[in-house]
């Protein structure tokens, strides 16, 4: 569907009083301009460049509060495409700026030429030596990489808040540190060896012992020129003290210049170097890096002081004790938290003043656990808190689901705070660091300014480090504003190089907002050593000009983006993109950032502008179409925004009168639809058992071409063939819950060739065994979780069904005294959760009282403990369904699973299937894409059992793998049969 709206000015912006000040102009209408794009195309393949207008916007934005938009955007596979691209900007005297995840906060992953995306292709961890060391690419996470670590006792050094989303190229580019890095555990220092391309296309492997002849016989020019800098560098006393001096905090201000006084030869130098060069020097391909000990043994604590400035005090008490972190999070920062999940509620009403610690000791065995408890204890004893601590004991936590808690809380600090600010406004994050010991000196330094120019900033930071972090928000669109911000900006550099001699950026890299004070921080002698080392290097000045370096005054205000206000559910997002690796369509189409940041262009541009005509025709697909509507996007955001139902609402809009009330006459009619369906679904099976798939493959493709693909489903050789017309026999006496068989449980059967009981045959023979009956009510058909209006967008049938099933549930259950056991994870999740929006007021009361349970977790939590398990397959392979996150019911499919194997896996890069009901038999492209990271690892190897929880689920992971999967109750039931 090549339109978002049916109905002309459905979804266009409201007249505005004058076009925003930085809309993209009309002029870029058409996209990538010639012949840039037929030269790209011709030396890469069309299918890495994107040119369209849409693809330009949506890679316009990253986590900063800058907007540049690109010439084109080069999706890079290898090496041999970064060299190409390298060379023809060489050739041609253009701009290239290297892309991963795009959550650097200063405006590093935007370019206003070439922009080359080196995530997408560029993720894989390999670990080596047991652990003490991995070789990882630059687009992959740091959640990931310590994932597979983990497993090995080991974990990286740089821990980012960001860890979700940032790769580790951007890591390694930004010098990123995090929580506990400090100074000894950065990328800098804990960096074994890199594979880099310089921006002549040569690539230099560090670790290789000809790297250094290899570069000499290569690059001459820069082996000499890096040489004569280390030589005046090193004969400078003065210089190299100042650079010594500078690194003993905190800094990623400028070139590291230490590289000079650390490397003897130009590859180390330049290993070096590249660490925090913000993509300017070189791309970096690969890193290697040396690990560290994961001490699992922690005790934690939040403590709540009275002022920002005495929380500052305790900082060098507890560094003292021994604690790996320290994190400050001052009264602004805890308000605005609670619209993370799980934060209490009572922060909201925190005295403005207060400012809250939280502390964390680590340590490998319990013995040393318990010696930083007592020197925690010596501390606690001498401070004054806003709720006085008896003990350690009433401070201090081993529960890893409270310490989880308060991470949470943490690390959700720029999103929380950007969350709440206000509509419209812009965000600015800045990090800078002092001497520990001035920490409280600089807090209140840092009130006192923001008081002067009338901001009220949040503020947080690793105040182990003396690395504090504060926000900012104001109107881009105001010139006022943007004058007041310039002023503060002024002010606080001079404060932070004069009064305390700290780092102007501690830990987020230079970045366009800090390159016009380099040369405050570092004096003119210093700052000229930075410029000629990015012309030693890149003498064309190719790679990223502008980011790091640049000797415009004003240049840290050119670019800021405005905000346009957008739908309520998503006008909170400060674009910081920790939703995107949790995305199914992040390969394929556009991410939930990418959507909202699409949706704020629109909002920009004046009716008719044919730059929101472009944006309109693209995102029908490219945002609406395909989205799996999972809204996992929603757990991996800090404050809840849900993309997912965003797209679900933009589905609702497109539709006619005439089909909504053809939904809902579906959804009151949905026992003869369901019948219906049972039998297509057998007739189907008997037409392709006589002249295979192709038949129905050729009739509904051409069905999909008259119609529109958003409607009619592709056949699927992997569909399932009919479930049995009868549901078991059970009896209702002496049950001990009610057994829901969803309805896709109740029209498709279990996988094609296997022996054995049907999924409610083995739901009710288990439980059975287990001493905990369950009865089937007989009226279950025609009714149904309602999912399948829910997704689609169908708000009438939603509601019809929605109140069905719980008026239903409500009779079967006596009032809520049995739970409901509900076989598919997405129902459970629709029955449990979905409805409730939908319900009348009378049925919300009654669905407040019903006990909705998976089957997964009522075999996990009341089979289990009663069953025999008398044989086991060697090894399973599980898929956790995304409805099983938002459920908290992994750790049961995991339970269950190892009743019944050997070995358990879930792979590294398990995540939604992306099949969604039947969204991937309309775009089979959508779940091939989402699971093509889970099924490499899938088939990499043979396992025993493929187990999961959903059917449809199943379905989509057999056609992703080849493999076949069904529900591990089929495999519970097998395993404890007599």
């Amino acid at each position: 569907m090549p339109l978002l709206e049916p109905k002309p000015g459905a979804l266009r912006p409201r007249t505005l009083s004058g076009p925003a000040p930085d809309r993209v102009p009309d002029r870029a209408s058409t996209g990538t301009p010639e012949p840039l794009r037929r030269e790209l195309a011709e030396l890469l393949g069309a299918d890495k460049v994107l040119s369209g207008i849409s693809d330009l916007v949506r890679y316009a934005s990253d986590a900063s509060p800058y907007r540049f938009l690109p010439q084109v955007v080069v999706i890079a596979e290898d090496i041999d495409d970064v060299s190409a691209v390298l060379s023809y900007a060489h050739g041609k005297q253009r701009e290239v700026v290297f892309r991963a995840a795009g959550t650097s906060l200063n405006g590093q992953a935007q370019g206003e030429d070439i922009l080359v995306d080196v995530r997408r292709h560029w993720a894989g961890v390999e670990v080596l030596e047991e652990g003490l060391r991995a070789r990882i690419q630059p687009g992959t996470t740091v959640l990931r990489a310590n994932a597979a670590l983990a497993r090995h006792g080991r974990i990286l050094g740089p821990d980012p808040a960001s860890a979700i989303a940032c790769t580790l190229g951007g890591v390694v580019a930004n010098n990123a540190s995090g929580m506990t890095a400090g100074t000894t555990r950065n990328s800098y220092r804990t960096l074994s060896s890199l594979t880099f391309v310089l921006p002549s296309g040569t690539v230099v492997d560090t670790a290789d012992p000809l790297a250094d002849e290899e570069l000499e016989h290569a690059e001459p020019a820069l082996c000499h020129g890096l040489m004569e800098i280390k030589k005046e560098i090193e004969a400078d006393p003065e210089l190299v003290a100042r650079i010594r001096a500078k690194y003993e905090i905190k800094n990623t201000t400028g070139y590291r210049l230490d590289a000079y006084l650390d490397g003897a030869t130009p590859v180390e130098i330049l290993r070096g170097l590249m660490v925090g060069s913000e993509g300017t020097l070189g791309f970096i391909a690969e890193v290697v890096f040396d690990t560290l000990p994961l001490d699992r043994e922690l005790t934690s604590a939040l403590l709540f002081f009275p002022s920002l400035p005495a929380a500052a005090a305790a900082v060098p008490l507890f560094n003292e004790a021994g604690a790996l972190a320290v994190e400050l999070m001052d009264g602004n920062t805890l308000r605005a938290s609670v619209s993370v999940s799980g934060v209490p509620a009572d922060w909201a009403g925190l005295p403005k003043d207060t400012t809250a610690l939280l502390v964390e000791f680590r340590a490998p065995d319990e013995a040393g656990r318990a010696e930083y408890e007592r020197r925690a204890a010596e501390v606690l004893a001498g401070l004054d808190l806003v709720t006085p601590v008896a003990s350690v004991t009433n401070a201090f936590t081993r529960d890893a689901k409270t310490i989880s808690g308060y991470w949470k809380a943490r690390k959700a600090f720029v999103t929380a705070v950007g969350g709440a600010r206000a509509s419209g406004t812009t965000l600015i994050t800045e990090d800078f660091a002092v001497p520990p010991s001035r920490l409280a000196e600089a807090c209140e330094a840092l009130l006192e300014l923001q008081a002067e120019h009338g901001f009220d900033a949040a503020v947080a930071g690793h105040a182990a480090h003396g690395n504090l972090h504060f926000l900012l928000a104001f109107d881009a669109a105001r010139p006022a504003d943007v004058e007041r911000y310039a002023a503060f900006m002024d002010a606080f550099c001079r404060l932070t190089v004069e009064r305390f001699d700290g780092s102007l950026k501690a830990e987020h890299s230079t970045g366009r907002n800090m390159a016009p004070f380099l040369e405050l921080e570092w004096g003119p002698r210093a700052t000229e050593m930075m410029w000629r080392t990015k012309r030693v290097v890149d003498p064309d000045l190719v790679l990223a000009p502008r980011i790091l370096l640049d000797r415009d005054p004003q240049a840290h205000l050119r670019g800021l983006k405005t905000i346009p206000q957008v739908e309520a559910v998503a006008d909170p997002c400060i674009e910081c993109g920790f939703c995107e690796p949790t995305c199914p369509s992040e390969d394929l189409t556009t991410t939930p950032r990418q959507r909202i940041v699409l949706r704020r262009e629109m909002m920009r541009q004046q009716p008719g502008s044919p730059v929101l005509d472009g944006l309109l025709d693209a995102y029908g697909y490219d945002a609406v179409d395909t989205c799996a509507g999972d809204s996992t996007c929603k757990l991996a955001c800090p404050v809840g925004i849900d993309t997912g139902a965003l797209m679900k609402d933009f589905r609702h809009r497109r539709h006619s009168p005439r089909e909504e009330r053809a939904a809902e006459l579906a959804a009151l009619r949905f026992g003869a639809v369901e019948g219906a369906a049972r039998l297509a679904v057998a007739a189907a099976d008997k037409i392709t058992d006589v002249v295979g798939d192709g038949m129905l493959e050729a009739v509904t493709g051409a069905a999909r071409r008259i119609v529109r693909p958003d409607l009619v489903p592709e056949w699927l050789p992997q569909v399932p063939g009919a479930a049995a017309r009868k549901l078991p026999a059970t009896r209702r006496g002496g049950a001990a819950a009610v057994y829901y068989p969803a309805c896709v449980n109740r029209i498709f059967g279990g996988p094609d060739g296997a022996s054995g009981p049907s999924l409610p045959e083995a739901v009710v023979a288990v439980s059975e065994r287990a001493g905990r009956p369950v009865w089937i009510p007989g009226d279950v058909r025609g009714t149904c979780c309602a999912t399948i209006w829910h997704s689609k967008g169908y708000d009438a049938g939603n509601r019809v069904m929605a109140n069905r099933i719980v008026e239903a549930a409500w009779g079967w259950t006596a009032g809520g005294r049995l739970p409901l056991v509900v076989d598919a994870s997405s129902c459970t999740l629709g029955i449990a959760h979905e409805v409730v929006p939908y319900l009348t007021d009378d049925n919300r009361s009654l669905h407040a009282e019903l006990r909705i349970v998976d089957s997964i977790v009522w075999a996990a939590e009341e089979l289990l403990p009663h069953l025999e398990v008398r044989r086991t397959v060697g090894s399973a392979v599980l898929h956790p369904t995304c409805s099983m996150r938002h459920l908290d019911d992994e750790a049961h499919l995991r339970t269950v699973a190892e009743a019944c194997a050997d070995e358990v896996v879930v792979p590294y890069d398990t995540g939604c299937c992306a099949f969604a009901g039947d969204r991937g038999m309309l775009h089979p492209e959508l779940t091939e894409s989402a699971t093509a990271g889970e099924a490499a690892e899938v088939t990499a190897r043979q396992f025993d059992a493929h187990l999961s929880a959903n059917r449809m689920c199943e379905v989509g992971m057999d056609r992703a793998t080849g493999r076949s999967y069904y529900s591990a109750l089929l495999e519970l039931e097998r395993a404890t049969r007599p």
